[in-house]
């Protein structure tokens, strides 16, 4: 499956900027037997300060054990696919906090709170 294909496709709502911010994406016609109305996926990223972000984030609006094991591994693929998407969003080049890998992004704590 082109999960980017599938986020790009299905995004309802994005905001990304500098200072983190938040997508979010249908997820229903993925996961059929949840017999939800609307399924939701989140992937979303704070603001540190001195110009780093934090590690980013994920929720949905159903809890993944709601899932068969195909259907989970399918959403945990997705989660990651929307996190790494994300951060190709708000990581641009001109600090030097902004040119860390997914993983070192991953590293750093998510709330500076």
């Amino acid at each position: 499956m082109d999960y980017i294909k599938y986020i790009e496709d299905n995004t309802i709502r994005c905001e990304a900027s500098y200072r983190g911010g938040g997508i979010e994406i249908g997820a229903s016609e993925l996961f059929p037997a949840l017999d939800y109305d609307y399924a939701k996926i989140s992937a979303y990223q704070n603001y540190l300060g001195g110009g780093m972000l934090g590690a980013i984030q994920s929720s949905s609006n159903f809890h993944p054990d709601d899932l068969n094991k195909t259907d989970r591994e399918k959403f945990n693929k997705l989660v990651d696919g929307l996190k790494k998407y994300f951060h190709d969003l708000t990581n641009h080049g001109g600090d030097e906090w902004e040119t860390a890998t997914f993983e070192q992004n991953q590293n750093r704590p998510a709330s500076a709170y």
